[in-house]
């Protein structure tokens, strides 16, 4: 991943477009006349080497002939040229180039790649519609209408989605900062895109129209960067899911695609919308909204007060809050008591609010005013209707300058939405509102809509904060299942038997159900149940019956020897007839569990095909495929993670508890979603596992029936996970100067403490370090620095604890130092970054922390470690210079590159003087 060079993409200096033409119709003719007639400043060349012009511009012959190397061309020529194209290109010195052209066979598309790739020269396309950058007036597309200027960043794999958005948005006045079409994404794809629109100062929210994604890793850790500093939205196509005809699992028949892609939305922060309207719609919303997900009443602000002029409108909005599961804040006592005071005798005295189809402008002011300085009444929607009795405009005047975000305390979330009911009357109020930054609706669907994408993308924010590690649980017991899941396999068998499984839910420390196994004997089983107590229930043991109470093969509630065997008796008589090939193994008896407020649940996991290992929870029993009701997470799981896997789901309501049944134990059910998870980083061969029955209640779980199928391809494990966990095996703790040193990768978590460890830095410090210009830096940066994706960066930080004598929760770390990496690409360069609080320098921090990186980025097989460094710096060249690093040309800006060549680096990296001080 990487957005090298994307800058002479969206913001070059000077634009050739190759095959520019004047024949009516053409491509070459319509990006042309786009480009030129657009209020780009930069020189724009044509290249066409049948023609001295193109409408009156100079044309020349081929890209050698070009007066200057241009920073971005536009390729409309036949496939076949394109490979010979981009590599003249990058020859030349050219670093972007876009690529209209359609119809590139395998074979040409690689050439082209490889030709670029050698150039590092960036690709968007082939068989795309281009790009427009209305700030600097580039139109270098062949749409039909330009865009206007905005914030808003819209990237679409769809060409024909393109125009018809541009139309749209430019029919409702919306502005953009970017609108790309990526086409066949060869080069530039959806993760390069984040990345590069994350840090754009231009842009305010991103928006996504996606079909596929090919790099579901990349996608993700792109995704949680950019939706960490600005809303990103989703509308992706293809919500139908085929499913999975072969699944042998429930799980794998419930985990279809869309229900995965939406549950990576999720966790990276982003929100899916259903609508393009909506996604408008939610930018909007998000842009007035910034400050909910972090503020300490956040919970409150999920909860929704009506203020209604009208009674009916109040209904209608209160319809629209139920079915989108939004709830209504309960009035104060106190509340209720200081608005009795303003309002009429005869006010509604609940939420909805309803003041009266009369009341004058003050009655406004008083009721909002109350209601605004209580925040247990969450956020508010002010809806009015027009009304002979005071105009719209008086109203919108006399409240916006006082409820207008920041006005009474720049700290607090802005709590306000509007819903202007009516046309021409209520006009220019709702303009007053809007210009005051109070998002406005047209109907109390509209606003409830939005609060509900408001909350979900909340929700999804919450998520996106978590980075939990895969360190191994210490009741699983890894080896043992190892060793069960080899024997299967050696056996020439994927799917477990139900026994086998259950052995593995025992050594992940899962409580199951007493089981025994027996050949196919009704006295066998008979036996087996009067060791086991009655009642008990009887399975059949076959590799292929699955499904064994769709065929009969389970019977539950017998109470003695001879209820046993007539019931394997007639059980054996049945799965012959039905299935006469079947290789019955034999029968399993298991002890029935009497926990008459148990809830029935499910939890597993599957391989998705793009996504990788997926884990499953919902209502369990025989008929989860009818009911449906599960939701899907991406491991790895934490105890928040797989709280809110639980709470996406309807049985959540039960599990909580009602009239005289209890709540579930959360702690050992939320605990028994992270242990599969743990199991599923560290047993790749896991395919599908079903825990269904798991029943819950008061006292804890217990596993009734569980189904596991292996695969020697290993098709799952960590390495497989869409999203790199949290590297605890990297935490390395050692003694330093008399305290006890912590050298780890950096954590979201670590933002605030990252703060602190800048603003002790002195200028002259800051200045001579590559990765920070100032002691002072905005949130979104500071949070780039610290929400880093582990794939393809690393952040090490060098903490100690603040006081000694402080032990456990009590105690507060701080920052030594840090050392960063950002890899490119192709794994050749990895350029570095290190910062040693200034008061600590000269005590051998600094070479520590550089031989841990060295360690570091050798095992991942990079060729070269490289940075610039200001001459003036002498501290880091003779540190370099000890490390081995070799000093290289010197630059116009004082700077001069360092490299390091790893590959050749010998085994141990030799001793510095440094580390004597």
């Amino acid at each position: 991943m990487s957005i090298r060079h994307l800058d002479s993409l969206f913001d070059p200096r000077s634009v050739a477009v190759i095959g520019a033409s004047e024949r009516p119709g053409s491509l070459g003719a319509t990006v042309w006349h786009n480009l030129r007639h657009g209020s780009f400043k930069g020189p724009v060349f044509a290249v066409n080497k049948r023609h001295r012009s193109v409408g009156g511009v100079k044309a020349h012959a081929d890209v050698d002939a070009l007066p200057e190397t241009p920073d971005l061309a536009v390729i409309c020529t036949p496939a076949a040229t394109v490979p010979g194209l981009i590599e003249a290109l990058g020859r030349r010195g050219t670093r972007a180039a876009i690529v209209m052209t359609a119809g590139l066979d395998a074979t040409q598309k690689q050439a082209m790649l490889s030709a670029a790739r050698k150039h590092l020269l960036r690709i968007l396309g082939p068989n795309c519609l281009g790009l427009l950058a209305p700030h600097i007036g580039l139109n270098a597309s062949f749409a039909h209408t330009d865009a206007q200027p905005g914030t808003l960043a819209f990237v679409s794999q769809s060409g024909a989605l393109v125009t018809a958005m541009l139309d749209w948005a430019r029919g409702r006045g919306i502005g953009f900062s970017h609108f790309v079409s990526l086409g066949e994404h060869a080069d530039v794809d959806f993760g390069d895109m984040l990345d590069y629109l994350a840090s754009d100062a231009r842009t305010r929210a991103i928006l996504l129209y996606i079909e596929s994604i090919e790099a579901p890793r990349k996608f993700m850790s792109a995704a949680r960067a950019a939706a960490r500093n600005k809303p990103v939205l989703v509308v992706k196509a293809g919500r139908s899911a085929l499913g999975q005809a072969a699944a042998a699992s429930h799980t794998g028949a419930l985990a279809g695609s869309d229900i995965v892609f939406d549950a990576a939305i999720r966790r990276a922060g982003m929100l899916r919308v259903d609508t393009l309207q909506d996604l408008f719609v939610a930018a909007e919303t998000l842009a007035h909204f910034r400050g909910l997900q972090r503020h300490e009443d956040s919970d409150a602000l999920e909860q929704l007060t009506i203020l209604t002029n009208g009674g009916g409108a109040g209904v209608m909005a209160a319809d629209a809050a139920a079915a989108a599961s939004v709830a209504l804040a309960p009035l104060a006592a106190d509340t209720l008591h200081a608005l009795d005071a303003v309002l009429p005798a005869h006010w509604s005295r609940a939420n909805p609010v309803d003041i009266i189809g009369d009341a004058p402008v003050q009655r406004y002011v008083d009721a909002l005013r109350l209601l605004q300085a209580d925040p247990r009444s969450g956020t508010l929607l002010l809806m009015h209707a027009p009304t002979a009795i005071v105009p719209s405009t008086e109203i919108a005047t006399a409240l916006a300058p006082v409820l207008q975000p920041g006005t009474q305390d720049p700290t607090q979330p802005q709590r306000l939405m509007a819903c202007w009911l009516g046309g021409p009357a209520v006009l220019q109020a709702r303009q007053q509102f809007q210009a005051a930054g109070i998002a406005c609706y047209d109907t109390p669907e509209d606003a409830i809509r939005a609060f509900s994408m408001l909350v979900t993308y909340r929700r999804n924010q919450e998520l996106l904060m978590e980075a939990p590690s895969i360190a191994q649980a210490p009741s699983i017991d890894v080896p043992r299942v190892r060793r069960l899941l080899q024997q299967v396999l050696a056996g020439g068998r994927e799917m477990l038997t139900e026994p086998e499984a259950k052995q593995v839910l025992q050594a992940c420390g899962i409580p199951v159900v007493a089981t025994r196994a027996v050949k196919a004997s009704p006295r066998a089983a008979a036996l087996a149940a009067a060791e086991i107590g009655f009642p008990v229930a009887l399975k059949i043991l076959s590799e292929q019956i699955t499904h064994k109470s769709d065929v009969g093969g389970v019977v539950l509630g017998l109470t003695s020897e001879a209820e046993v065997n007539a019931a394997a008796r007639a059980m054996l008589r049945r799965i012959r007839r039905s299935h006469p090939t079947a290789v019955l193994a034999g029968f399993t008896v298991q002890a029935m569990v009497r926990r008459p407020q148990a809830q029935e649940l499910i939890v597993g996991a599957s391989i998705d095909p793009l996504f990788g290992p997926v884990i499953l929870f919902g209502q369990g029993g025989t008929s989860v495929e009818v009911v449906a009701d599960r939701a899907v997470a991406l491991p790895p799981l934490n105890p928040p993670l797989a709280r809110a896997l639980v709470e996406r789901t309807r049985v959540s309501r039960l599990l909580k508890g009602w009239r005289d049944v209890p709540a579930v134990d959360m702690t050992a059910l939320t605990g028994t979603l992270t242990t599969v998870s743990l199991l599923l980083a560290d047993v790749p061969e896991i395919a599908e596992l079903d825990i269904n029955p798991l029943l819950a209640d008061a006292t804890g779980v217990i596993a009734l029936d569980a189904r596991i199928r292996v695969s020697a391809t290993q098709p799952g494990g960590s390495a497989r996970f869409a999203i790199r966990p949290y590297p605890a095996e990297l935490i390395d703790v050692r003694p330093w100067q008399g305290r006890q040193l912590t050298v780890r990768p950096i954590r979201p978590e670590d933002e605030a403490q990252h703060l602190a460890f800048l603003e002790k830095l002195d200028p002259v410090d800051i200045r001579m370090r590559v990765f920070y210009s100032r002691r002072s830096i905005e949130r979104s940066e500071l949070a780039r620095l610290t929400q880093i994706d582990y794939e393809r960066e690393m952040a090490f930080i060098a903490t100690a604890i603040l006081d000694e004598k402080q032990d456990g929760d009590g105690a507060r770390e701080e920052t030594l130092a840090v050392v960063r990496t950002i890899t490119d690409p192709d794994n050749q360069d990895a350029e570095f970054g290190i910062v040693v609080r200034s008061d600590l320098k000269g005590g051998g921090l600094g070479d520590l922390m550089m031989r841990h990186i060295i360690d570091y980025q050798r095992g991942r097989g990079t060729r070269r470690l490289v940075a610039s460094v200001l001459s003036e710096n002498h501290r880091m060249l003779e540190l370099a210079a000890d490390l081995g690093f070799q000093r290289g040309e010197r630059h116009d800006d004082g700077t001069e590159s360092i490299a390091l060549d790893l590959e050749a680096l010998a085994p141990a990296v030799p001793a510095s003087r440094s580390m004597i001080a």
